[in-house]
């Protein structure tokens, strides 16, 4: 069988190669450190089956591309799944798996780290004292305890920040439209909605999926209802919040701070190195000029125990498909299955 990872970076090769050494040896894999696109898809030509990260494009040329070639199986080695068409990915006969859940404490921590570096301002001390200067003024900071942090998705990775932030001693509220009975009865949380969460949460915190109904949650309306000077976190996906509202809000002085780890036009830009360009977004530039605003570049999944689990249950999802192909066996053993296709025999 032959892998072929799209988006790969030197990590991803580390840990997808130490993983097929070990558990299995007859699948050949290459790579390719750009995305998958209508430009690049001809490169997988001769695979089994595709892997393919945030910023790949799986829309309808891309996904007949792949079915002309014979390819059925596709590979999502995150948990977010709105970069490919489901539905026509479905009609055509795929099968497409991805990793629900990696490692859900790093992404968690990292929301943390996000909250207090925004909060005590150790980003700007590190660099203060570098230069000599000991000064104080301006990096005066919230006690964390008795804080009130909305957590605004229950899943996983909510519920580990949401078990974080109560070791600090936070009060806890959660939404989401699946309910919250784990979060009320675990962790003494209050379950309430969304509006209720903005107006009474001194920090809000995204860990919900994108979809239609999640997208832009965090816009101009849901900002005014906002309680004023609140910090909003996002780990989770770009698309979660309006940018160009956040801007305004900023400017207003309705956000006290706001630290991203995704950003909704991020495709173009993260996991590679622009230092020597010019960066033509301007929403993006302007945000950065605001000192209560912090950006990653998408690297809350970073560490090498999420990136060693990311490797396992992907390649775990390819020996489930090889298992479907021979006896049409459709279970997948860790990840989650979202599209079983079955319309037409598969390449061999």
């Amino acid at each position: 069988m032959k892998l072929t990872l799209f988006s790969a970076k030197s990590y991803d090769k580390h840990y997808f190669t130490q993983t097929l050494q070990a558990h299995h040896p007859d699948i050949t894999l290459t790579e390719h450190p750009f995305a998958l696109t209508s430009e690049t898809v001809s490169l997988a030509q001769g695979s089994t089956a595709v892997c393919v990260f945030v910023n790949d494009t799986l829309d309808a040329p891309v996904l007949h591309a792949l079915h002309s070639y014979g390819i059925r199986a596709i590979l999502l080695r995150c948990a977010g799944y709105n970069n490919i068409d489901l539905p026509l990915a479905e009609s055509l006969g795929f099968f497409v798996a991805n990793v629900p859940s990696y490692s859900p404490e790093a992404v968690a921590e990292f929301a943390v780290a996000l909250i207090q570096t925004l909060n005590r301002k150790t980003h700007r001390a590190y660099n203060r004292v570098r230069e000599g200067n000991f000064n104080l003024e301006g990096f005066l900071g919230s006690t964390l305890y008795g804080k009130t942090v909305g957590v605004v998705g229950l899943g996983r990775i909510g519920m580990a920040f949401a078990r974080i932030m109560r070791g600090f001693g936070c009060r806890l509220l959660g939404m989401d439209p699946y309910g919250g009975e784990e979060f009320v009865k675990e962790l003494g949380g209050e379950y309430v909605g969304l509006d209720v969460l903005l107006e009474r949460s001194d920090i809000v915190s995204l860990h919900c999926p994108l979809t239609e109904g999640t997208r832009h949650i965090i816009n101009k309306g849901s900002l005014g209802k906002l309680k004023r000077g609140a910090m909003v976190v996002n780990t989770s996906r770009g698309g979660l919040v309006n940018t160009r509202d956040t801007v305004g809000a900023l400017k207003e002085g309705i956000l006290g701070g706001l630290a991203l780890d995704v950003y909704e036009e991020e495709g173009d830009l993260f996991y590679n190195d622009h230092s020597a360009e010019i960066i033509h977004d301007d929403t993006l530039m302007r945000l950065m000029t605001f000192p209560n605003v912090l950006v990653c570049g998408h690297q809350a999944f970073f560490t090498r125990e999420a990136l060693s689990e990311i490797a396992q249950v992907t390649l775990g999802n390819l020996e489930d498909f090889r298992l479907k192909r021979s006896c049409r066996n459709s279970l997948v053993r860790e990840g989650h299955l979202l599209v079983e296709g079955d319309k037409e025999p598969v390449r061999l």
